[in-house]
């Protein structure tokens, strides 16, 4: 995490850039933390394998059928540290592939993380999920072109994986992929499925319509609209990033506030300005979103607009 001196520095710095660089410089930090929070949960995983280990509560190989760690967690641990006969034994022994940690991630996305291409082979052969998604909804692909792994994206193509994913910020894994070489492989894998412009937009037009059926069903039950998700985002921020005006509609019609902020400090303005989600942009200032909210990089949404490489004009914002 970086410090408070830091992101000062950073700030100043951004301010000679044009916006579109800031931008660059915003995703390349939201990519940083994905691989600080996968180093940090490898290091926590890694901690409690040692502490139970003093403890003598797990023997692997003992003749008890009971063991006193979750089938999961002993799976996940092998996985991190890249012990490829703990996974085969456990695989052996009835242990699913696919078992998750309470934050949705399977051992295939965590080798995707970390680059254990043979784990990844063994895994599969075993008949892990190659589309199994965590809570976010992303896939091991999205992990693997996040990282740029070439080989695992490779591997995972080969077997099947669905390049048109979408997670629940709708980005699919070419949106995420910032090395050359390995979009260059995930976007020859789309010309050979046939994969259309087209197809690409029908399918996030149905991502839309999946959140439109939730979010009916969530102020059905009275739910709370503005809750946080890990990200610290709302489900508007998720509308406005992604150019849903009608759930945008539905969600401020549903008592959505525009001021909400996630753990970037970036309103659902933000999120609509950053990714040049005019329309929604427009339906947001039109219920009373602040042009002038800052970032904790003190960013205002007229900021974040990559729409050009000059200072983006106000006129962006302005509604009929």
């Amino acid at each position: 995490m970086a410090s408070h001196l830091e992101l000062l520095t950073e700030l100043q710095q951004l301010d000679k850039v044009p916006s579109l660089e800031r931008l660059r410089a915003a995703q390349k930090r939201r990519t940083q933390q994905l691989k600080r929070w996968a180093v940090y949960e490898k290091e926590m995983q890694n901690k409690k394998r040692k502490g139970d280990k003093r403890r003598g509560y797990w023997n692997l190989r003992d003749n008890r059928k009971r063991v006193s760690f979750a089938a999961s967690i002993a799976l996940l641990e092998a996985s991190s540290r890249n012990d490829p006969d703990e996974v085969r034994y456990l695989l052996k022994n009835n242990v699913s592939p696919d078992l998750c940690n309470e934050d949705g991630l399977t051992a295939l996305h965590q080798c995707c993380i970390d680059n254990y291409e043979n784990m990844v082979r063994i895994l599969l052969a075993h008949g892990a999920t190659v589309n199994s998604q965590d809570n976010e909804l992303w896939t091991p692909l999205h992990a693997a072109a996040t990282c740029g792994h070439t080989g695992l994206v490779k591997i995972l193509i080969q077997h099947g994986a669905d390049l048109l994913a979408v997670n629940s910020d709708g980005n699919m894994p070419y949106d995420l992929c910032e090395d050359d070489p390995t979009l260059d492989i995930i976007e020859t894998a789309m010309a050979n499925r046939g994969i259309t412009q087209e197809m690409i937009n029908e399918t996030r037009a149905a991502v839309e319509r999946r959140m439109l059926g939730d979010t009916q069903n969530l102020l059905q039950d009275g739910a709370d609209v503005n809750r946080h998700d890990s990200q610290g985002a709302t489900l508007l921020h998720i509308a406005a990033a992604n150019g849903f005006t009608q759930a945008a509609e539905m969600l401020l019609e549903g008592g959505a506030r525009t001021e909400m902020r996630d753990s970037d400090g970036w309103t659902p303005l933000h999120a609509a300005a950053c990714w040049g989600q005019v329309h929604v942009a427009e339906l947001l200032v039109s219920h009373g979103a602040d042009l002038n909210a800052k970032t904790y990089l003190e960013e205002t949404p007229i900021g974040t607009n990559p729409s050009s490489q000059k200072e983006p004009d106000e006129t962006l914002f302005m509604t009929d």
